[in-house]
């Protein structure tokens, strides 16, 4: 199992937060700050994943330091580091900014697509999220068909860069009311996830609206 010292340097944790700010951090790639170092097998992230997969982060705001305890790789200090920042969090959770978007459904999505429902043009738009999920910035990059000339990696992942985002939601809308999806559309969102890949920022859906419909291509299981 690789150790996160092996991995490429923007996917550290440590060096992650310095260059993008702890906000566009995962929870488990927080959580492996806090573990610090892994065990035989094990990376601080594994370690940070497996956690979260046993206790879900509401969950694990009430758990014990028994129960942290009892987690291989988190005997010790290790534990006691965890209730310590959890106690700081539930005295801050006061402090926390709701009044960005969170974007953690489709339908909360399609939310945000009104005003090109009724377009009688191709928009193409990119929503950039933070960590937490929360929508940070809406860009049209398209208007017109969409092809690989109108709508170019570059151009999408951009302004993901300046804001540092750390996942996208691409969106369209098809003014002739056909909600299948087209080739083109397959194309274009397949490469757009490779470029993602890349730069590690996640496309995690791509939605099609029409004036009363939509499809997902998270739901009907075709993101590549």
């Amino acid at each position: 199992m690789a150790k996160i010292k092996d991995l490429p340097k923007h996917k550290r944790p440590r060096e992650k937060l310095t260059e993008r700010g702890a906000e566009n951090l995962t929870n488990a790639e927080l959580l492996a700050i806090l573990i610090r170092t892994g065990r035989a097998g094990k990376s601080a992230l594994d370690i940070a994943k497996e956690t979260l997969k046993k206790y879900p982060l509401t969950r694990l705001l009430s758990v014990t330091q028994d129960e942290l305890h009892n987690i291989r790789g988190l005997e010790g200090t290790k534990s006691i580091t965890i209730q310590a920042a959890l106690e700081l969090g539930r005295r801050a959770s006061g402090a926390f900014d709701d009044s960005l978007p969170i974007l953690d459904s489709v339908h909360a999505t399609v939310a945000q697509l009104h005003d090109i429902r009724t377009k009688q043009k191709e928009y193409f738009l990119v929503l950039y999220l933070n960590a937490r999920k929360q929508l940070i910035r809406k860009e049209t990059i398209s208007i017109g068909t969409l092809t690989e000339t109108l709508v170019h990696p570059r151009e999408v992942f951009q302004p993901a860069i300046s804001c540092f985002a750390s996942s996208v939601i691409l969106a369209h809308n098809h003014p002739d009311n056909d909600i299948e999806i087209s080739d083109a559309d397959r194309k274009m969102t397949e490469k757009l996830i490779q470029s993602g890949v890349i730069l590690d920022i996640e496309v995690l859906d791509h939605i099609i609206v029409t004036n009363n419909n939509y499809i997902s291509f998270k739901e009907k299981g075709v993101l590549f």
